[in-house]
């Protein structure tokens, strides 16, 4: 292989969806990296996969289609996880969709595979008109000095799927009845998925962001170097924005994902943070409130399957001595 064009009607995947259409477009057959923009092709013999496109929908990849996507790391304690191997991704080599946002790596563990997970081929790596790799990165977004002093109201889970995102919208939705007309949201760490950005627009937010918009397909490997500066970007053009609130969501765990780093540079934008912790149990609660104490941060308010029925909500609520409401039942 040593390279080729692609169409100008190639499928992007959504985590190229501050990428610009670049016309025709040619790929060469070097090592892909993280970020980098890159062509892959789903062997004819696959099954078909269904990934996110860059508007959001839900888009089929069908056998010996060829695609854009990026390399990427993914861990997740409930789904796929992967990574990008040492030298990056070899041209003419499979490695395996790792979330439907498309990030492409290779396969480190299956736990509950999902529609977006296959084995894809890996072509080259899409380059500009200077003949360099684009990536990512090229169209970020870049933070601000000033910051107009918004209130932040962070949502932690201390697990993947608890209900932070439907936790983070009742926020969202509370501080627009109470009249608040501008709120941003900020899906700080984790995989990328224009589909949960794309709820809280659904449900209010003026604007929603995610790693993608700052130059990352996702905020892993956990304990990556120089994560803090990624995050001390997000929050300076989030907190430079024109706002009444910012609604902040943490994917991931309370050790995944770069979240103790954000929580550290959160901390030295912010030091009357509410907080919204999503827990599966009572236990989950005790563990994340005594992790928080220690960096000197207080939960407000329990919310998830612990206060999934009136015995586990009092239960959570007695033992952890914080307000528990279940936000989809509960009161507004």
């Amino acid at each position: 292989m040593s390279g080729g064009r692609l169409p100008t009607d190639v499928k992007h995947t959504s985590t190229l969806r501050r990428v610009p259409r670049l016309g025709a477009m040619q790929f060469r057959s070097v090592c892909g990296g993280e970020g980098d923009i890159c062509a892959f092709e789903l062997p004819r013999a696959a099954f078909p996969i269904t990934v996110e496109a860059p508007d959001g929908r839900v888009m089929t990849i069908a056998p010996g289609d060829v695609f854009l996507a990026t390399p990427g790391y993914r861990e997740s304690t409930r789904w796929v996880s992967g990574r990008i191997p040492a030298g990056g991704l070899v041209p003419g080599d499979h490695y395996w969709m790792l979330a439907a946002s498309g990030v492409v790596g290779e396969l480190t563990g299956d736990l509950l595979s999902d529609t977006h997970l296959g084995p894809v081929r890996y072509l080259g790596a899409v380059c500009g008109d200077s003949g360099k790799t684009l990536n990512i990165r090229q169209f970020a977004i870049m933070g601000a000095e000033q910051d107009r002093n918004a209130p932040v109201y962070l949502v932690l889970g201390t697990s993947g799927d608890v209900g932070k995102t439907t936790a983070g919208i009742a926020v969202l939705r509370a501080l627009r009845m109470k009249g608040y007309t501008t709120v941003i949201a900020l899906k700080a760490t984790g995989t990328s998925s224009f589909e949960e950005i794309a709820r809280y627009r659904d449900f209010g937010a003026t604007h929603a962001f995610d790693c993608i918009d700052f130059g990352l397909p996702t905020t892993y490997p956990s304990d990556r170097t120089g994560i803090s500066d990624l995050f001390a970007n997000e929050l300076e053009f989030c907190l430079s924005l024109p706002a009444d609130a910012l609604v902040v969501e943490c994917g991931g765990d309370l050790f995944g994902a770069n979240v103790p780093q954000f929580l550290t540079s959160l901390k030295k934008r912010r030091s009357n943070l509410k907080i919204v912790l999503a827990a599966a149990d009572a236990l989950g609660v005790l563990g994340a409130k005594h992790v928080l104490s220690e960096i000197e941060l207080t939960i407000s308010l329990i919310t998830g399957p612990c206060t999934d029925t009136p015995s586990l909500r009092h239960r959570t609520q007695a033992l952890c001595g914080v307000p528990a409401i279940n936000l989809v039942r509960g009161p507004g």
